[in-house]
């Protein structure tokens, strides 16, 4: 399990990697622990009955589900912020904030808070004179490097004889927490967490003073960190470099090409200054969502959302990219050079939601890849043997116009290129033949039955209503979301992979060994 604070960054793409409007889309009404799926017209009625939505006077929207289950409940945090919102030359400031956000506040966190404001202070002085000093390359002066190490070094130590090390995550964990994490995408940060009924308060004096008053204690020690990671995970992990390599190559304009890891050079260049602006932006109260589902008394629940949220100042709406990825006219392709099995990754854009394409991908997505009977899995793994594993998925972000991917790993002595081939076989026949009515209403049927599975939790009920509010405007969108799933035809499909998978959209990488490894 992940430490609170050290979120993945983009890693391997995988079906459960990243949240799927698809799957998240289906939410019945299991408060009661009852497993029963409403009609389809009956759905958003039944939700909306036990769904209180709460708007404050600074703009910040809480969902509050009650669920008698246990007496426990499940708290999801969301904030509109992610990669895609990277600065120039600052990208992984996003993933990195969320790191930060567990280090505390002026009251958590510190033994003595005047005296750790002049620290950091003096620390990022004296970071971006090494920085400057750094960036003159072999014209810098090593006498002056090396007096700044020492003196950040001296900072770094009297910083930490006042920091009380990870006392936020302590606080909660002590007060009986489970789950406790975080979590940075393209488009969102989320921060969660499970506690007893009786912690609701306890929830929300820490969370408000998170919003209000973060203290970045430890911001270039944990910046460390955060390279660590895109090392291990990227740069040093062939699916996370070929993915990275893919998105690098179909966008060429449009933030979502950006790592949310964020590039070394960049990292090397973060500054405790540049967090905290980036923070005021993009974390005022009206940016942000709070789930919470259990046993909480939605009256109760809402007095003291409004004590402890109500107060934090409202900021303007955060802005997001003005740049859009120009429309791709020709087939682009990349060949990774790295010592490890060969991969492949294709991927065609498309719209999101609330483009009418975006349901009847998801269609396409299952039919070509859900389960071992799917066309891909059936065709690659199990008769020509071709690969040993196929997926697909839509990435990197739901935000903005993204891309339907499909990887797959071949079987050796099978090559990328006889994989390639048999998949663009499969996508031709696609969009050449309707598919068969019986293959899209047992997608119907899965779609039906996948609603359930990830809201028997209170985690997966509070994931699901914060992650259709921040991202649709209102929760209740999934059940027209729903219909527009269950109303997909073979016609529509045919149409949609037909306009699609076409050679001017298809961006191909390909992950092989270097030629003097093999």
């Amino acid at each position: 399990m992940r430490q609170p604070g050290h979120s993945r960054p983009p890693a391997p793409p995988s079906r459960e990697g990243r949240i799927r409007l698809g799957v998240l889309l289906a939410v019945v009404a299991i408060f009661s622990g009852a497993l029963l799926l409403p009609a389809l017209p009956a759905l958003a009625q039944a939700l909306e009955g036990k769904v209180t939505r709460i708007t404050l006077d600074n703009g910040m929207r809480f969902l509050v589900a009650r669920r008698g289950v246990a007496p426990v409940f499940a708290a999801n945090l969301r904030v509109r912020v992610g990669s895609a919102d990277d600065p120039g030359g600052g990208s992984g400031l996003a993933h990195l904030f969320e790191h930060l956000a567990f280090k505390g506040t002026s009251a958590i966190g510190t033994r003595d808070a005047k005296k750790e404001a002049g620290i950091l202070d003096a620390m990022d002085r004296a970071v971006m004179d090494l920085l400057r000093e750094l960036d003159r390359g072999e014209r810098a002066d090593a006498a002056r490097l090396k007096d700044l190490r020492q003196e950040l070094a001296s900072l770094q130590a009297d910083l930490q004889a006042i920091t009380v090390k990870d006392e936020l995550s302590q606080i909660l964990t002590g007060n009986g927490a489970t789950g406790l994490n975080a979590s940075t995408s393209s488009d969102l940060t989320s921060y969660v967490v499970s506690l007893p009924a009786n912690r609701l308060e306890l929830w929300c004096a820490l969370e408000s003073a998170r919003l209000r008053d973060p203290v970045l204690r430890e911001f270039y020690s944990e910046r460390d960190v955060v390279m660590e990671e895109r090392r291990m995970r990227i740069d040093n992990q062939p699916q996370g470099k070929l993915y990275e390599q893919l998105l690098l190559t179909a966008f060429q304009a449009h933030p979502y090409r950006s790592p949310t890891a964020g590039f070394l050079s960049d990292l090397e260049h973060l500054t405790r200054p540049a967090a905290m602006e980036f923070r005021r932006r993009h974390y005022p109260p009206n940016n942000a969502v709070g789930a919470l589902a259990g046993d909480i008394d939605p009256v109760a629940a809402e007095g003291l959302i409004r004590r402890y949220f109500g107060g934090i100042p409202a900021g303007p709406a955060p802005s997001g990219p003005v740049t859009a990825e120009p429309i791709q006219t020709g087939e682009r392709r990349i060949t990774v050079d790295f010592d490890a099995e060969p991969q492949l990754m294709i991927a065609f854009h498309k719209a999101v939601w609330p483009s009418p394409d975006d349901p009847v991908f998801q269609v396409i997505d299952s039919l070509l890849t859900s389960g071992r009977t799917s066309r891909l899995f059936r065709r690659l793994v199990l008769e020509s043997r071709v690969a040993t594993d196929v997926y697909s998925l839509q990435a990197p972000g739901d935000r903005y116009p993204n891309l339907f991917l499909i990887g797959a790993i071949p079987r050796a002595p099978h090559t990328p290129a006889e994989v390639e081939a048999g998949i663009l076989q499969e996508l031709r026949r696609l969009a050449a033949e309707p598919a068969e009515e019986h293959e899209i209403q047992k997608i119907r049927n899965q779609v039906e039955a996948s609603f359930l599975y990830p809201l028997r939790s209170n985690a997966g009920l509070a994931s699901r209503l914060s992650y259709f509010e921040i991202m649709t405007g209102d929760w209740k969108n999934l059940a027209v979301y729903k219909q527009a799933l269950l109303a997909t035809t073979p016609a529509s499909v045919q149409e949609l992979a037909r306009r699609t998978f076409v050679s001017s959209n298809l961006t191909v990488a390909v992950l092989a060994r270097p030629q003097d490894a093999r």
